[in-house]
């Protein structure tokens, strides 16, 4: 082989190592850091380890934990704007009580001051609760393992815990546009994804094993449950099974929680988590599930904190002023309900805990309500729906019945449920003999029900609708109903 000349040698190797050089200088830009470099290690302490991987989040850009094991961590990581935090396979974050008990493992830094945070992903997190399942809240209602108030654009994807307790959920976002959870297990007692008030959002590929509800969409909510209020809407839930267990029932697939509360006014009863508008801001009753009824003749005003006022507990909430809570506008597609419990909860809270529909208060009708490839799994009866709020429409498409019927309830929350109106297209009816497709109790309801391109699959189906003390309007392609 022919041997450089010593210039064109050095020439050579500056070439070579030249586009190695400016690939490092291009990394070091990005915001690349390896959380090893500020001590985050299997080997290290919780508290060691939680100021480690906050040393490493507060660089921003893109955070890596790439090391197996379980790393303890004694305290809450704050992680803020413009920051992705990638964790490799293998990689475990233990709670461990080192200097007492805390709630999140991770949270977004404006939580503490409601300011936004933007563009926030965290991949690949797997949590060990370990047994530390409480509610100290760093803000109050706010409660998850991984949480997130006040946020625009998060992802979160491949997230992983399998030992919830009972009074934390696993993910938990409140006041929200732009939301991403995709590729999420998550077992144990408590919500598994557990939604407050936002917009745009996508939750798929979940497979939940949850004593409570897998996911809730609680636009409305007890006074602990969530930090503010208002509307959840457009969004896709999809491709999520909802798997059996050895428990109790309780708990649904789905809660989709509304509410509506009305102006303060001298005077007027109040109980645990009632709200009110009053000097432009939401205030709620703060107090034990005692069932105890307050009378208010001294209206809130503060505007931060909680002040008692007539022996009431009022709390700040929201400086923004909506009336109504709810969901609208949400597809939900390829959903697998293997346990046997009600799939879908619409519906008001009414007891000690909290009471979701102040009497006179305006109607929160749910909207627009889509469920495209639900498949019941399960031969035991159940509701697939229970609806107890008013909605305009629900349109079921492409789905798989069993002994699974769609239940209008009422708590006598309000004289008028307003009028639903059912689609139903396109589905398979597994159901051998008889079965109620659609029941009301509701004093007044009118219910409009339209099925069109459906397949029995044993001859001797037949459907039924039980009007109760409402309406039903039928046009059914349906053995028994067909007219």
């Amino acid at each position: 082989m022919k041997r450089l000349p010593p210039l064109a040698f050095l020439i050579a190797c500056a070439l070579l190592v030249a586009p190695r050089a400016m690939l490092s200088a291009a990394d070091a830009t990005a915001g690349f850091v390896n959380a090893a470099q500020f001590g985050f290690s299997p080997a290290a302490t919780g508290l060691e380890n939680t100021a480690a991987l906050q040393r490493a989040v507060d660089q921003r850009g893109t955070i890596v934990v790439s090391q197996p094991g379980i790393y303890k961590v004694a305290g809450t990581v704050f992680i803020g704007s413009h920051t992705s935090l990638v964790f490799g396979h293998n990689v475990f974050l233990q709670k461990s009580d080192e200097q007492g008990a805390f709630t999140h493992v991770l949270l977004n830094k404006g939580a503490l001051t409601k300011t936004y945070d933007e563009h926030i992903s965290v991949e690949g997190l797997s949590i060990i609760v370990n047994g530390m399942d409480v509610r100290k809240f760093l803000v109050y209602g706010l409660h998850g393992q991984l949480a997130f108030f006040y946020v625009k654009d998060l992802r979160v994807e491949r997230f992983r815990c399998l030992d919830l307790g009972k009074a934390q959920y696993g993910i938990h976002i409140c006041t929200f546009e732009d939301i991403v959870v995709r590729d999420v297990v998550i077992h144990g007692d408590k919500d598994g994804v557990h939604l407050g008030r936002g917009k745009r959002f996508t939750i798929s590929g979940g497979v939940f094993k949850t004593f409570d509800d897998a996911i809730a969409l609680n636009a409305h909510d007890y006074d602990v449950g969530n930090p503010e209020l208002g509307w959840i809407e457009d969004g896709v839930v999809e491709n999520c099974h909802d798997l059996t267990d050895d428990k109790r029932k309780i708990g649904y697939f789905c809660r989709i929680l509304a509410g509506a509360w009305i102006d303060w006014r001298e005077g007027m009863e109040v109980q645990k988590s009632d709200t009110v508008v009053s000097n432009g801001r939401l205030y709620r009753v703060f107090a034990d599930p005692d069932e105890k009824i307050y009378r208010s003749v001294t209206r809130p005003t503060h505007e931060s904190g909680a002040q008692v006022l007539d022996g009431i507990k009022w709390v700040v909430v929201q400086n923004d002023v909506t009336y109504t809570a709810g969901v609208r506008n949400v597809v939900f597609r390829d959903i697998f309900l293997e346990k046997p419990r009600i799939g879908f909860s619409v519906h008001f809270d009414v007891g000690r805990f909290s009471r979701s529909y102040y009497p006179g208060a305006l109607v929160p009708k749910q909207e627009q309500l889509l469920f495209d490839n639900v498949r019941v799994l399960h031969d035991q009866p159940a509701q697939l729906l229970s609806v107890g709020t008013p909605m305009d429409v629900l349109t079921i498409v492409n789905s798989s019945f069993r002994n699974s019927r769609i239940n209008f309830h009422g708590n006598k929350a309000m004289a008028d449920y307003l009028k639903t109106k059912i689609n139903i297209h396109g589905c398979v009816f597994n159901q051998p003999g008889a079965m109620d497709l659609v029941t009301n109790s509701v004093p007044g309801k009118q219910i409009v029900l339209k099925t069109s391109g459906n397949l029995e699959l044993h001859d001797n189906f037949t459907a039924r609708v039980v009007a109760g003390p409402g309406t039903i309007v039928v046009d059914s392609d349906l053995t028994g109903l067909r007219k």
